[in-house]
């Protein structure tokens, strides 16, 4: 762990924020080094109001038709696990690009009570190469995933190849005010609080500040949508939370015929 800390010990650069390959190894390092803490410092970074966003993206998801879900940048496993409780029958897999989330994730599924016919898994992977089949998802979720893809819109065209037609895809994350001054703002308050618990969690501002700074490159709201459609999408309620910094993007793949 020490030699990846010493890897992380710097802020990540605009160059790797705009290289897929770039931002997808800072990645695959920060994570690591953040898996052994991840759950905790979620919740303070977020107020507290992580766990019920993740809640309100299960309730938001479809309640029904739904055999096969894939949640991509799983973590630790919460909204996989979440998703295998809601959806007992159907098959359940949590994708992440860092072997250490994917490890406590595995460890965590070992505590829940199997009494349901559908599978759980966990798979080490990139959002931007997914191992599913076209069309073989009827449920994408993701927490936190699509500000971290290393291509954005190429995540968007693999999410929706592997969903069947009329599948979902709904996320939660950082909302991007259109705004100046409001970005400018978040930007500000993010940067100063993910600070704060990178010194006091590993001696390293640089490790949480990386949200503020992948925000900058991260959408507006109104160009994510039309970045979505471009992809595919229909664009469904999309609810903005805590004052518009958070958003839980509900997409919908069109069945045949539209």
């Amino acid at each position: 762990m020490k030699s990846k800390d010493r890897g992380i010990h710097r802020a990540i650069g605009s160059l790797e924020l705009h290289s897929p390959d770039g931002k997808r190894q800072y990645n695959r390092d920060l994570f690591a080094v953040v898996a052994t803490r991840y759950d905790v410092v979620t919740r303070f970074l977020s107020f507290g109001r992580d766990q019920a966003w993740k809640r309100r993206l299960i309730r938001l998801c479809p309640q029904a038709g739904v055999h096969d879900v894939l949640d991509l940048a799983c973590g630790t496993g919460d909204i996989t696990l979440a998703l295998h409780r809601q959806f007992p029958q159907s098959d359940v897999t949590g994708l992440d690009l860092t072997r250490e989330m994917i490890t406590r994730a595995q460890r965590r599924s070992r505590t829940c009570i199997r009494r349901h016919s559908g599978s759980l898994n966990f798979l080490e992977g990139d959002m931007n190469a997914l191992p599913s089949r076209d069309e073989s998802i009827d449920l994408v979720t993701g927490g936190y995933a699509l500000r971290n893809a290393p291509d954005l819109d190429h995540a968007l065209r693999e999410v929706h190849r592997v969903l069947r037609p009329g599948g979902w895809a709904v996320f939660l994350d950082f909302s991007a005010p259109p705004s100046p001054g409001l970005r400018a703002l978040q930007y500000g308050i993010l940067r100063f609080w993910g600070e704060v618990w990178g010194w006091l969690l590993h001696g390293d501002p640089h490790v949480y500040g990386y949200i503020a700074r992948s925000l900058r490159v991260f959408p507006p709201v109104p160009e994510l949508a039309r970045r979505a459609r471009h992809a595919g999408f229909s664009l469904h309620y999309s609810p903005l939370l805590m004052g518009g910094m958070m958003q839980i993007l509900r997409l919908q793949k069109p069945s045949r015929g539209w």
